[in-house]
């Protein structure tokens, strides 16, 4: 796993001999699991190393000195699929408290039975929308950190994950290419949603080319409208 201990120490992250076996074991229940499910097209140990792994400790960059201090956020990870981010992120910060939310019940059981055979705590997994679980009391407006991949446009990812903050939580969107016009294109869906957008990170790390973070700060409650229906986000996105 040298590319991903690499990568890794570039973005600031130390992994150990136990996370990187626990991160084999994840790397091997994903390509067995994808057999049964359609979890990833990246099916390379290599591959699944950067394009899964490193690409989900990204992430953690704007959290890093709080996770060093051995802070332990609330995170959820909207649209999980086959645990990405959020796993890679509670196996190298084994402190986060993790919800995994997956709308696919046969995922959402591969997640139960992975994180079950990995022998990990403090991760949880809801069967729901994104849509169903932000309104329910134990997940709106409750968590510190949310992360979300291959969700769709930037405005989608904003409605479907702030909902799910707590005011002061971060939003962290790993996106590609131009990071400046995605977040202009997603503005009406920050301001509706209350969050602050901060810098754009752009990661300089070879294995992800064009690679970076778009970083929203929530500052007040969700407004009782959001998140809309199911699907509307991707039909009439805040755009």
């Amino acid at each position: 796993m040298s590319a991903l201990v690499e990568g890794a120490e570039q973005l600031g992250i130390e992994l150990g001999d136990a996370q990187l076996a626990r991160l084999d074991q994840l790397g091997a229940a994903l390509r067995e699991g994808n057999r049964r499910v359609n979890l990833t097209r990246i099916t390379d140990p290599s591959e699944i190393e950067t394009r899964h792994f490193l690409d989900s400790l990204s992430a953690a960059v704007p959290l890093l000195d709080r996770l060093r201090q051995g802070e332990a956020p609330r995170l959820v990870d909207v649209g999980s699929g086959g645990g990405m981010p959020g796993l890679p992120l509670k196996i190298a910060f084994p402190r986060l408290r993790v919800t995994l939310v997956e709308s696919v019940n046969k995922k959402a059981d591969f997640l139960r039975s992975t994180v079950a055979a990995l022998g990990i705590t403090d991760v949880e997994v809801v069967a729901e929308r994104a849509e169903t679980a932000a309104r329910q009391a134990e997940h709106r407006d409750a968590y510190d950190w949310a992360v979300a991949r291959a969700l769709g446009t930037l405005p989608v990812v904003v409605e479907l994950c702030a909902p799910f903050l707590e005011p002061g939580g971060l939003l962290v969107a790993q996106r590609s290419g131009d990071l400046d016009a995605d977040m202009l294109h997603a503005a009406p869906a920050f301001k509706a949603l209350h969050l602050w957008t901060r810098t754009p990170i752009y990661l300089d790390l070879p294995a992800l080319p064009r690679h970076g973070l778009v970083i929203g700060e929530k500052y007040a409650p969700t407004p009782e409208a959001y998140p809309r229906r199911p699907g509307i986000a991707r039909k009439r996105p805040l755009a």
